[in-house]
């Protein structure tokens, strides 16, 4: 039984081998039969609990990776069943319920978490089920009643949780699946919603007391004090956060793990001060047990009261296991600790590792424990020099971590962070919570201490402010290949040894593959289209060589969806695009020229062409006959004419790119008609081997003379997934089929990334070049 000892049930390796197999369930590409995933977790309980005699390592080892693969897999099985299928798209229903968390109000809308009930009178498939629900209306007083903790009988109009896929995006189904969400959708008729309650709970008291800061605290920081001390991050704009990733500060302005460590520190430290002043106390309960569980209550309390989100509860219960081991009065190296704790996290919820949090505080901590513990780097007894070294180690081994979950480093988040940590955790915060504790106890005793935390935040704020502006503030990185971050990640170890291990120059290496990815650059001649997935809109870019060009931008919508700054600016980031040779608006509609601004906002655009009369503010007029050349690709607008009137669609730019193996035909919007004008001014043209389906693929496009003329091999519809207008029409798609050309649809491919070069047209979709088990599609 020595050699048991050797690999513990809750050691080091045995949560390694866990967090292996939970990984490799999750992230495989096809959902495995429910059948062999139950076997695999009863077979893992097998050999990781039961002591062997002979070779109990490898055993062990191999029982917590079968446990991690079936727990895995028979969770995400359970989460995709909650969701509705993707035949319920549309689907109308009536159900009642109660809005479980902040409801966030934006201009023309508000959004919500909805749980509905689970009596009889509910929808069977939606009983006791998650929503995410939108509510469309502008009126004042039925927004007042809108709150946290209210039940109400909505109208809805729900379908399964759907996003957008692109290079650099955000993942809207895994996040519904990590959340267990069933549906998203929108309240069908306001006017026949029914409040069936007041307020009532632990989020409607959320909702009362972020009300009071904002009438306490007269200072606009009051924004940020709700966020601290409730939160209730609903005030924050988008400068606000621009500036917080800048400086790398979003871990700790909003109600997170290390806020809920924190206050579990501050109650370890007052009942250690209460033994202190009575030394009989220990001879009780010994101080190190009773702080532990004053820890554990502290941290439970703040956890409920930040609305018990899924970081706020996955550092609770890490506190509750350190408490647990404390109170065993068993010696257990720090290391072991951790890993007891990600075991449990990973044995309760092992969708956990679907969130970046997860992986930043577990390998935060993790990085900390092995660099500044143990003896492994020479002590550091003063406190500034250990903080010092902690930031240091953090920033080094979280940075590959950093750039493959967001994509940019942040530069300034060393420095920012040596300012931030001490300030907003030992004085803002605090301040903070003691506000929210008295104004608990008694109505209006908290204000001032909410003002003195706003006080005090104000002093620090106009430097990070000043700090986030500067060009080297945050740096995008392209999207890595899956190699990069391991390879980072050694570098990192081997950058971290002590000092005296030979070759530490060498670990830089192993970070090149993250920082300067290939970014598979056309050739010379050779021409690159991505797609972008936006919905029921438009954006092209086009890259040669040395040059890129941006074709529309997507829709912004007045519900607060701009797909310029949800999927385009990121879209651009993760392909390494640092700046937009030209810009061409193809008509005035919100779908193609929605997204202008936030581009513009991103990237400073020198050139951008529409056709004249669009409106579009800025631009110079595209004519047919302008023609450009680069890096040995041929450009020609063959649309609209000179004396062509603006006719909304009919007016789009229509844009022929040719380069040495092949060309492109870019169409807008335009229809029959102008379709037909083409073909007999310039028929020659209109040959391509790459054409994007005018109007999203609509009836009224896509005439079978001008289809011939093209001869496309590839026929590209870019389009939103159930989108009100049948769009693209199945008798369009089948006179492309029939002209001989593949037809594509971001609706159900996600961006696509085509090249036409030496060897003839590649074309890659997103969600066939990178599927998971949680493509919606495939449902």
């Amino acid at each position: 039984m020595a050699a048991a000892a050797g690999t513990p049930r809750f050691g080091i390796g045995s949560a390694s081998a866990l967090l292996a197999g939970i990984c490799a369930g999750l992230w495989l590409p096809v959902r495995p039969p429910w059948p062999l995933s139950l076997l695999a977790l009863l077979a893992g309980i097998g050999l990781w609990g039961w002591r062997f005699t002979r070779q109990p390592g490898a055993r062990r080892l191999s029982g917590a990776l079968l446990l991690g693969f079936g727990l895995a897999s028979l969770h995400a099985a359970h989460a995709l069943w909650l969701q509705l299928p993707v035949s319920w798209q549309k689907h109308d229903a009536i159900v009642s319920g109660r809005i479980i968390d902040l409801p966030v109000h934006e201009p023309r809308r508000t959004r919500f978490l909805f749980r509905v009930a689970s009596d009889a009178a509910q929808p069977a498939r939606l009983r006791g089920r998650l929503l995410r629900l939108a509510w469309y209306d502008d009126d004042p007083g039925l927004r007042a009643m809108i709150k946290a903790g209210t039940r109400w009988r909505l109208p809805v109009r729900i379908g399964t949780p759907r996003g957008l896929r692109n290079p650099g995006g955000f993942d809207a189904e895994k996040h519904a699946m990590a959340q267990r969400i069933t549906a998203v959708g929108y309240v069908r008729e306001p006017s026949l919603a029914q409040a069936l309650s007041t307020p009532t709970g632990l989020s409607a008291w959320r909702e009362t007391m972020s009300e009071r800061i904002r009438a306490g605290v007269a200072s606009p920081s009051s924004r940020f004090i709700r966020a601290l001390a409730l939160g209730d991050t609903r005030a924050l704009n988008d400068a606000d956060w621009n500036t917080l990733r800048a400086d790398g500060l979003t871990h700790l302005i909003a109600i997170s793990g290390f806020h809920v460590g924190l206050v579990a520190g501050f109650f370890a430290l007052a009942l250690k001060s209460l033994w202190w002043l009575w030394p009989a106390l220990g001879r009780r309960c010994p101080r190190p047990v009773a702080a532990a569980a004053a820890a554990m209550c502290g941290s439970a309390g703040y956890a409920v009261l930040a609305g018990a989100s899924l970081p706020t509860v996955r550092t609770m219960l890490m506190i509750a296991v350190v408490a647990a081991v404390t109170w065993s009065r068993r010696p257990r190296r720090a290391i072991d600790t951790l890993a007891l704790v990600a075991m449990t996290v990973l044995l309760i919820d092992p969708l956990a590792v679907l969130g970046a949090g997860f992986w930043l505080s577990f390998l935060g901590v993790a990085w900390l424990v092995w660099c500044l513990s143990d003896g492994v780097r020479r002590p550091l007894r003063e406190a500034w020099k250990e903080f010092l070294a902690a930031q240091g180690v953090a920033t080094l081994g979280l940075l590959p971590l950093s750039v493959v979950l967001f994509g940019q480093a942040s530069l300034a988040g060393p420095l920012a962070n040596l300012v931030a940590v001490p300030w907003w955790s030992l004085v803002v915060v605090p301040l903070s919570l003691l506000g929210t504790g008295l104004e608990a106890l008694n109505a209006g005793a908290g204000s001032w201490a909410w003002r003195a935390a706003a006080w005090c935040f104000d002093l620090s704020w106009p430097m990070f402010e000043r700090l986030a502006a500067s060009p080297l503030s945050l740096l995008w990185l392209p999207e890595p290949v899956w190699l990069a971050l391991p390879l980072a990640m050694l570098g990192a170890f081997w950058w971290l040894l002590p000092r005296g291990a030979p070759g530490k120059p060498l670990a830089l290496l192993l970070w090149l593959p993250l920082l300067w990815p290939d970014r598979r650059l056309p050739a010379p001649g050779d021409v690159e289209l991505t797609v972008i997935d936006v919905g029921q809109g438009l954006s092209v870019l086009v890259r040669t060589s040395h040059h890129a060009l941006l074709y529309d931008m997507g829709p912004a919508v007045r519900d607060g969806f701009d797909a310029g700054e949800r999927a385009v600016v990121p879209a651009l980031h993760a392909l390494g695009v640092s700046r937009l040779d030209r810009a061409v608006v193809s008509h005035g509609d919100n779908d193609h020229a929605g997204g202008l601004d936030a581009v513009r906002a991103e990237f400073p655009l020198r050139q951008v062409a529409a056709p004249e009369g669009a409106g579009v503010p800025g631009t110079q007029p595209c004519r047919a006959g302008q023609a450009w050349s680069w890096d040995g690709v041929r450009f020609r607008f063959l649309h609209p004419d000179e004396h062509f009137p603006y006719l909304g669609n009919e007016a789009s730019c229509v844009l022929r790119i040719e380069g040495a193996h092949g060309a492109a035909l870019l169409t807008g919007d335009v229809g029959e008609v102008i379709e037909r004008r083409l073909l007999r001014a310039q028929p020659s043209a209109l040959k391509a081997d790459v054409v994007l389906v005018a109007h999203h693929g609509s009836a009224g496009s896509s005439d079978p003379e001008f289809i011939a003329a093209t001869g496309a091999r590839q026929a590209v519809v870019s389009s939103g997934f159930g989108n009100r207008f049948g769009h693209p029409r199945p008798e369009v798609l089948a006179r492309w089929r029939q002209a001989g050309a593949e037809v594509h649809d971001t609706a159900r491919e996600g961006a696509l990334g085509i090249r036409i070069q030496e060897n003839g047209v590649a074309v890659e979709a997103r969600r066939r070049a990178h599927p998971r088990l949680w493509d919606a599609t495939r449902r």
